[in-house]
């Protein structure tokens, strides 16, 4: 468990001071000073079955918040922004016990299975790529996932830090596992994603428009209300967006934070 105790120190660092570099990676981290392996042509991990890693797998605490990683991950999917770490984490033991090697395809996550698979999409181009699940993080908030040099070159997301991705989890014996192997693939985009930010849902409208009045009050802006049904039952969504860069949507949450407000960040 390096890598957490690690992150533990870079993560208090990140909030305290917001010591991001030019990219988006963490200080002192970033892409290889010597370009050694050509990372365009680094295939994808290829999903089999195996055996839970004998660390990484149990519950853990970082910066207060505890953790409960999952032990299959049948049927994840989910959308948010991605980040990635690279040279200062090279050569390093993972939770999972391995060594990082920023040039395989790899992923952090902080709840799926270690080891697991999962195709990460980058929304914005449509690259895709197939990883490995190996480690634990990103511990940043509103991240879903930390990819590894080679994913964010192949996903296009080396140069901005992060990225809106959609995460699937991937089952060794889906024809899609099969088909995707190795092959760069680009898919078709059927709209341009959007950021939000969801500060409250409630099952009483009222409640809703309240906390939107608030937000309004902040000078938020735009602040809207959702009505969605969700098991039978009717939930009013309170969001802020849509929200040009993940930047902003940053600047914003951490503002929400410190009025006391506990913001997550949607990515449709």
């Amino acid at each position: 468990m390096r890598r957490v105790a690690m992150i533990i120190g870079l993560s208090l660092t990140l909030c305290a001071c917001g010591g991001q570099s030019r990219g988006g990676y963490y200080q002192r981290d970033g892409p290889p000073r010597h370009q050694g392996v050509d990372v365009s042509r680094v295939p994808d991990a290829v999903p089999r079955y195996e055996q839970l890693s004998d660390t990484g797998n149990d519950p853990y605490t970082v910066n207060g918040k505890t953790y409960y990683p999952v032990r299959t991950s049948h049927g994840y999917r989910e959308r948010g922004v991605a980040s990635w770490y690279g040279r200062m984490f090279h050569g390093r033991r993972t939770s999972s016990g391995q060594r990082y090697d920023m040039y395989a395809m790899t992923a952090a996550h902080r709840t799926l299975p270690l080891p697991s698979y999962v195709r990460v999409r980058n929304l914005r181009n449509g690259k895709q790529v197939v990883l490995k699940v190996n480690d634990r993080g990103p511990f940043l908030h509103n991240r879903v996932i930390d990819l590894s040099y080679a994913a964010a070159y192949r996903l296009g997301i080396v140069a901005t830090g992060t990225g809106l991705v959609e995460v699937v989890a991937v089952d060794p014996d889906t024809m899609l596992a099969k088909k995707n192997i190795g092959v760069p693939v680009v898919s078709a985009i059927a709209h341009s994603p959007s950021i939000y930010i969801q500060v409250g849902a409630f099952s009483e409208r009222d409640n809703a428009e309240r906390l939107r009045r608030q937000l309004n009050g902040h000078t938020y802006d735009p602040v809207i209300t959702q009505h969605v049904r969700v098991n039978g039952g009717d939930i009013h969504r309170v969001r802020v967006g849509p929200i040009a860069t993940v930047d902003e949507a940053d600047k914003m949450v951490q503002r929400m934070m410190w009025q006391g407000y506990d913001p997550t960040l949607i990515v449709e």
